[in-house]
């Protein structure tokens, strides 16, 4: 059995409501529902949210409902905790059924297709040794030889030390001078149920994801953490074919 599991809490400091802002007529958390209920390969979908507004969008989604425990929907509690205990809690559901791929999606990230999602879960079949596949978009603007941290003194100082990257000497500030910058933008994770079960041998900062990550290709993926970020959404979502009335991705520009 291949499951799904959406995560998002009721409240949030940063942006409160964020995973119920309208975007194209419908709540942000929409789109990670459906793009998991229309994988060819998904089995069953899960959200585990202690928001009865969630719960409601998720039910009409015919999406399976998990109550998030308390302690996990604190401002300090981590994502990865939400997607152990959710599937933990579908085990207890299914025992009869064991678990061979687990797909994991937040209600604020948005930028993440049924295609991606089953391209995920044909790359995890065809390759045993990887333990994970992760959404991933270039932002060559936020190159890690660009970022800079302000110091005690109150000026500022690189965040890595430009050593890391070479000789000091031969750097350069253009934005590609180093390769494409990969980030993991939160839109997708496929993972094997041990990168769940053993979290701990998983990298920082996303244990999740385990040790073996492959990256799924795509472009302009991001999680919403603030009001700003939702017309991005909107840009990408026309993209990718959705509209106020379409409800259903279309072709991947």
């Amino acid at each position: 059995m291949i499951v799904a599991i959406v995560i998002g809490r009721k409240d949030s400091t940063g942006f409160p409501g964020k995973n119920l802002s309208p975007v194209l007529g419908n709540p942000l958390a929409f789109y990670s529902m459906v793009a998991a209920r229309n994988s060819r390969s998904v089995d069953k979908v899960f959200i585990s949210t202690d928001d009865k507004d969630l719960m409601g969008l998720a039910r009409a989604n015919n999406v399976n409902v998990i109550t998030r425990p308390p302690e996990l929907c604190t401002k300090e509690a981590l994502g990865e905790d939400a997607f152990v205990h959710g599937y933990y809690e579908i085990k207890k559901q299914n025992p009869d059924k064991g678990i061979e791929i687990v797909v994991l999606l937040f209600c604020n990230a948005a930028t993440v297709t049924s295609d991606l999602i089953d391209e995920g879960i044909r790359v995890l079949r065809e390759n045993p040794k990887v333990d994970s596949a992760v959404s991933v978009s270039t932002y060559n603007m936020w190159s890690p030889l660009r970022a800079r941290k302000i110091g005690e003194d109150g000026l500022l100082h690189p965040f890595v030390l430009f050593e890391a990257f070479g000789d000091p000497k031969t750097l350069n500030c253009d934005r590609d001078s180093q390769g494409d910058a990969w980030f993991a933008d939160m839109g997708l994770s496929v993972v094997r149920p041990k990168c769940l079960e053993n979290l701990d041998d998983g990298l920082l900062p996303q244990k999740w994801m385990g040790q073996k990550i492959y990256p799924l290709k795509q472009w302009g993926g991001l999680d919403v953490d603030f009001e700003w970020q939702l017309p991005q959404v909107e840009y990408w979502l026309r993209k990718h074919g959705f509209t106020e009335n379409s409800t259903t991705e279309g072709a991947d520009e």
